[in-house]
């Protein structure tokens, strides 16, 4: 995916953060750049599969998303940066197929409509969860 591209989706993300709300237009074009990872990570953030997981006092986060298996994994990501799934390091990292995971999308998409379950922690706490990456 090119710079152009990612041009493109920050605009969207942030037009639909300002109305809380996503056009038609606007779904037809995540749906481009996207594909099917839009679909994936429009049903986590349905289901309500997003937490932003805040540290007190800094104000730090990260995002644990819920995944949609049976067995409903939780990954913790970065939505602009990274992602612990699989599909992260291996279509993104190394094939450089995809420009983001669903997981990231979920976030993404959870943050701009503000869906999120926003859940406060102490520092410490978080950084025990970052430990584990």
């Amino acid at each position: 995916m090119t710079s152009s591209s990612l041009l493109v989706a920050e605009t969207i993300w942030t037009e639909i953060q300002s109305t809380r709300s996503v056009t038609d237009d606007q779904l037809s074009i995540l749906h481009t750049l996207f594909g099917k990872n839009l679909e994936r990570a429009s049903r986590i953030v349905d289901q309500r599969g997003v937490k932003k997981i805040s540290g007190e006092p800094s104000g730090r986060s990260i995002f644990q998303i819920t995944g949609e298996s049976k067995k409903k994994e939780e990954y913790l990501c970065f939505p602009e940066h990274y992602c612990a799934c699989y599909s992260f390091f291996y279509d993104i990292v190394n094939k450089r197929e995809q420009l983001c995971c669903k997981h990231q999308l979920a976030a993404r998409l959870a943050v701009s409509l503000g869906t999120c379950v926003d859940v406060k922690v102490s520092d410490e706490q978080l950084a025990h969860l970052l430990a584990k990456l």
